[in-house]
Order: C-alpha cells, then structure tokens, then sequence
C-alpha cells in the first residue's frame, strides 16, 4: 500500500497516543494525522511489538511514530537497554516508519548529549521526537536549546507540569523560545473540554491525547478467580482510543 504520510489539517494537527493496533485504527478513523504507537499505558508507554509497527505501517495511511522506551520508569539507560533501542531504531527505519518517538536522560536530569546524538544518526534521514523525558529533564530552557542543536524535530511536554492545561503558561514560553526551530506539542491531560484553551494560551500547531476510553470484554466464560496483572486488574476490559473522542477532537481543531 502506498502511504501518502499526509495531515488532513491545515493548519493544526492532532497526534492519538495509540496503545495498539485497534487504537491505530481508531485514531484513523476519527480524523487524527499522526500517532506515536506505543503499548504499556499505565508505565506512560513503552515500546510496541515489531508486528504492531508492521501492521500498522503496511495498513494504515496516517503517520506512524513508534515510541522507542524500552521500559517504564525513568529514562536513564544501561548499555544493554540503549543497544537494545538503536535495535528497535534500525527496524523503524527499514520498515518504513516515518519517525520514532524517545529520550534519554543524564544522571542529574540533563539531556544526554551523546546517546541522543548517537540516536538521531542511526535514525537519519527518519526524523526523531523527544517524549516528556523532556518533563524530567532539569531545566526546560537549557534542555530545549539542547534538543535543537542535536536536531529533534519535536518535543511532547506538559510544560513540566501534571498535565498540559496546568503546563499551558509554561508551554507558551517554550513555544516563544522555540522559535519555530522545532515544534512544541502539549500533551498529558488534552482533551475535548480544554484543547481549545490550551491552544490559545500556548500558540502550539498540534496536540497530543490517547482520546481513549474503557472497552468492556465480549469474553463470555470468565474465570474471576485466576489474575493475570495486579489484585486490582480488571481483566476483562481494556483502554482503547475512541474513535468518537478523536473525531470530536479533529473538529473542534478544524474550528480552531
């Protein structure tokens, strides 16, 4: 299938955060340009399956970043852990992918200057995003600035708050010092009733959000004693992205 890699907005755009292939689809369906595919929502997202990248890349006609984390937690990396992204770097690129998404961190919060630049000439000519281990990092201005100088095409930050809406001054002045030299995209927290708000308080072009909502079982035998996640696992539903909430969501940027 030919992948026209094409936003339907024309002015600002939407990212769905999709944490599996039928969230992919959704994201589609409902009008969003461009998802960072993931799985492992409660750990804030890790890396998907090479299947779900695949899939996706030879099924869908939205942009498909995949998230390159190769576990929750924090974003300070073994050597191990770091061979093991450039490895799932190399996939995206021969596959097709049209960027990843990722982030690594220096022991005192800094970005790392080395790994970083390590990864954005593995990825090259595929454009890389920074995730919100940009949040973590410990100055935001300096850490921006970094981010340029080594070429990241976009970061995804609440502003280094809870969530964007809170973030939303901080978010104003990144996207001021940016520039225009990379795109600042809010996100954490966006959701039908504060993105207009968000967007006029930041100036920011697009927008990150699972949009998702909870997808009951159609399983009809079900074992209630045997658990395969926590005590408080439900194991029978799942978070999904809702293809309504999307779609409400491309409109109401369109209006925008």
């Amino acid at each position: 299938m030919e992948r026209n890699n094409k936003s339907p907005f024309r002015g600002l755009g939407l990212e769905i955060c999709a944490n599996s292939v039928a969230s992919a689809i959704a994201a589609e369906k409902g009008g969003a340009h461009r998802i960072e595919l993931c799985t492992n929502l409660a750990e804030g997202g890790t890396t998907p399956s090479y299947g779900q990248i695949k899939w996706c890349v030879e099924n869908l006609q939205l942009e498909i970043w995949p998230l390159i984390r190769p576990r929750g937690g924090d974003f300070l990396y073994s050597d191990a852990e770091f061979e093991s992204i450039l490895e799932d770097i190399a996939f995206c690129k021969q596959i097709g992918c049209d960027g990843i998404v990722t982030g690594v961190l220096l022991t005192n919060g800094r970005i790392d200057k080395l790994r970083c630049a390590k990864i954005i000439e593995a990825a090259s000519p595929m454009p890389v995003a920074f995730h919100r281990a940009f949040d973590m990092s410990n100055d935001l201005s300096k850490s921006l600035e970094t981010l340029i100088d080594l070429g990241f095409v976009r970061v995804l930050t609440s502003g280094g708050k809870e969530n964007a809406f809170v973030g939303a001054s901080e978010l104003a002045k990144l996207v001021l010092q940016a520039e225009e030299r990379i795109e600042i995209m809010p996100g954490a927290g966006v959701n039908a009733t504060n993105i207009a708000e968000i967007a006029r308080i930041t100036g920011a072009k697009s927008f990150h959000t699972t949009a998702k909502s909870v997808v009951a079982s159609k399983m009809q035998f079900r074992n209630e004693v045997s658990k395969m996640g926590g005590s408080d696992t439900d194991e029978f539903s799942h978070e999904q992205t809702d293809v309504d909430k999307v779609r409400e969501l491309s409109e109401l940027l369109k209006g925008l």
